[in-house]
């Protein structure tokens, strides 16, 4: 089975490669600058970009499977281009399509839902990938100093994301689903730095923000007053969804989620100093 995956050099984009190769799948990574992509032997490359659907259309030849991400570019904007990407799909022969879900829906999954293809969405809370972020200040200084030190996340190992698509990629039955994923235990930032802590044989220290504080430190660091909002809620005031466990991963693989202290063991290298 031939299948195309956009977002390829991506958290979940380059497990799913993999995933899908070790299984035996054609799969054509799609990125943007191909120079920069590192892949098993045998996965082709190609180059395109969501937002230039007049680059997809060879990347489309002979394409069973399609995943697709619902941002665009490096300002993480919706994508604007859904009903002619999902045209040419349609056209190309794609049967099956997943869509990582980030934030609202917008023109991407209007077109998908109202297209031919068996479609589903996958919406996972929060990637592990995400606490590299600390990397940085756990190597120099052994802290890691943030707003919201107590929120809960049912935070989930990219590979689980990628896992999932995978299967709703390669197999009958999950079309017209929208997938929640999780991984399977439910963890403070406190916890978290505790678990890689104890993994890298070291006592790190959480030093919390005030939300005021926290403010100041992502405005420090570039984001936009609306990716600022974004975060306190999301931190701040955290929706049911994101901290409560669902047996999806189970469910669609066969086997259990991914553990955060298993996550931190693959990645032990980038927190020491």
């Amino acid at each position: 089975m031939k299948i195309l995956v956009a977002g390829a050099t991506g958290n979940v984009g380059h497990p799913l490669v993999e995933q899908l190769h070790a299984a035996g799948h054609h799969v054509r990574a799609l990125t943007r600058n191909p120079a920069k992509a590192n892949f098993p032997a045998g996965v082709e490359v190609i180059e395109g970009d969501l937002t230039r659907p007049e680059t997809l259309e060879k990347a489309l030849e002979g394409v069973v499977g399609l995943h697709l991400i619902n941002f665009g570019g490096d300002g993480y904007a919706l994508l604007q281009t859904g009903a002619e990407i999902v045209a040419m799909a349609e056209k190309a022969g794609v049967k099956r399509v997943t869509v990582l879900l980030g934030g609202e829906k917008g023109a991407l999954e209007s077109a998908v839902e109202a297209s031919s293809l068996a479609w589903t969405f996958l919406q996972p809370v929060e990637f592990m990938s995400n606490i590299l972020d600390w990397a940085e200040s756990i190597r120099s200084d052994g802290t890691v100093t943030q707003a919201f030190a107590n929120r809960k996340s049912a935070i989930v190992h990219d590979a689980d994301i990628a896992a999932v698509a995978a299967a709703a990629l390669t197999e009958d039955g999950h079309g017209g689903k929208t997938y929640t994923i999780t991984g399977g235990q439910v963890l403070t930032p406190i916890e978290m730095l505790r678990m890689i802590g104890e993994t890298i044989g070291r006592n790190l220290k959480f030093i919390e923000l005030s939300e005021a504080e926290g403010r100041e430190q992502w405005r420090s660091q570039g984001f936009p007053d609306e990716v600022i909002e974004f975060f306190v809620w999301v931190y701040g005031n955290t929706p049911e969804i994101g901290y409560t466990v669902v047996p999806t991963v189970q469910q669609v693989t066969g086997r259990a989620p991914r553990t955060f202290a298993q996550w931190a063991i693959e990645n032990a290298e980038k927190f020491r100093a």
